[in-house]
């Protein structure tokens, strides 16, 4: 599930729906810089290894370095599949040796400091990467402080499934280990945090695999929210597919969480306690600590950025894309860090060059898999205005009305949208 915005469902609506060329990343103009630097780019996700990708096509003879301490990046979009038992968790992983055979020097190490009056990165093994501009794709950390109970212990008991890799297959053994008649209760916290559909997706394909595995069973959300993107399709689904297996309560009606008991794997709302089979507890977010190592957050816990070049707010020579950045109406996405990576790369290319650099226009898609074969799309376009990414006009959501088949072929431009995204980022 890749989301775009959240918007009411009176705007215009795609008659024929959205297809896969909707699909089509942002790629803005890059020139070759005259005189070339060195760029450092911290975080190997979507953002992150596009921007290295694209700065090292636009400036072959530049140093591009990716630092990434995982060897193989593991997918969020489509690990909804992976917990329902619907897909491999082999089919969401990626290494980063096309990169590396790109020219980009590709470091497996974290990075523990960061001294942007030094313009100098410091790896765990000791090492200090200089820079003339660095790039931060860091993603999500959770505020844990937020959600009393909640912390990387209780995640064990309570996964969260929110980063994905070993906490998405927790997630699936505790559904196929849960006896049929049981509940799986699926705490969603306030916005922004990492793509607002995702838990209603993921609540959908929860469903279609209780009700295929254990039918006595039942999907309970507890929703820090009364309203959320695309939520009459998502209603529209779930009362045609699944009946009174899903049951939602909102914000106005006492299901927001205020905090947890990992021992008895209890959840209390405003308006009471539940004590599920299954506890998918997905806690408040920010960006990730790295982002705040650099000083690059603020009282929000995300990161302000000049939309035009990314570049922070707060300090100088860091440019930050992806989850972590406050941008606006563009939302935390795979799509926007994509796309957000190519426009920061051609940024960059430009103020090397000292050049002006031109403002981006940001085009992404959101597509949601409700059961296999019924999927439905909303496209979005962003650009600059004043601090922040506005929508823009052209963009188009699924219609609510549509016949089973253009739910099929939305279904099908979700898998080409994952093929051609991951290809172009990761080769």
């Amino acid at each position: 599930m890749i989301h775009m915005t959240t918007r009411p469902m009176t705007r215009r609506t795609a008659v024929l729906g959205i297809t896969a060329a909707t699909a089509t990343l942002a790629r803005p103009s890059v020139l070759r810089a005259q005189s070339t630097g060195r760029v450092v780019v911290v975080g190997g996700g979507f953002g992150g290894a596009a921007c290295a990708r694209a700065l090292k096509r636009a400036q072959g003879d530049s140093q591009v370095i990716l630092i990434e301490p995982n060897a193989v990046f593991t997918s969020c979009p489509f690990s909804n599949e992976v917990i329902a038992g619907l897909r491999d968790i082999e089919a969401q992983q990626f290494d980063y040796d096309r990169l590396a055979a790109d020219g980009v020097t590709v470091i497996g190490q974290a990075v523990t400091a960061i001294e942007p009056q030094l313009r100098s990165v410091l790896t765990a093994d000791g090492v200090a990467l200089p820079y003339d501009r660095l790039v931060l794709s860091p993603g999500i950390d959770f505020h844990f402080e937020a959600l009393p109970g909640y912390d990387e212990a209780a995640s064990e008991k309570m996964p969260h499934a929110w980063k994905a890799g070993a906490q998405t297959l927790l997630l699936r053994r505790q559904l196929e280990a849960m006896d049929d008649g049981g509940t799986v209760a699926i705490a969603v916290p306030p916005n922004p945090s990492r793509c607002p559909p995702a838990p209603y997706e993921r609540a959908s394909l929860i469903a279609h695999y209780l009700k295929t595995r254990k039918p006595r069973s039942k999907v309970l959300i507890l929703d820090a929210k009364d309203d959320f993107s695309q939520q009459r399709l998502f209603e529209k689904a779930w009362k045609e597919l699944y009946g009174e297996t899903i049951e939602r309560i909102g914000l106005s009606q006492g299901g927001r969480v205020t905090s947890v008991d990992p021992a008895t794997k209890t959840i209390v709302t405003e308006f009471g306690n539940y004590t599920p089979d299954v506890a998918n507890v997905i806690p408040p977010q920010r960006a990730g600590h790295i982002a705040e190592i650099a000083g690059a957050t603020d009282a929000t816990g995300w990161c302000p950025i000049d939309p035009v070049t990314f570049e922070s707010k707060l300090v100088k020579n860091v440019h930050v894309i992806g989850d972590a950045c406050l941008g606006g109406g563009i939302p935390k996405s795979a799509s926007a860090a994509n796309a957000q990576g190519k426009a920061c790369a051609a940024a960059i290319v430009n103020l090397l060059a000292g050049r002006t650099p031109e403002a981006p226009r940001l085009t992404g898609v959101c597509y949601n898999t409700v059961a296999p074969g019924y999927g439905f799309s909303l496209a979005g376009n962003y650009q600059p205005r004043g601090d922040i990414f506005a929508e823009v006009e052209g963009g188009a959501t699924s219609p609510v009305d549509a016949p089973r088949e253009l739910r099929a072929r939305e279904a099908a431009g979700a898998e080409r949208w994952f093929q051609t995204i991951t290809a172009d980022t990761f080769g």
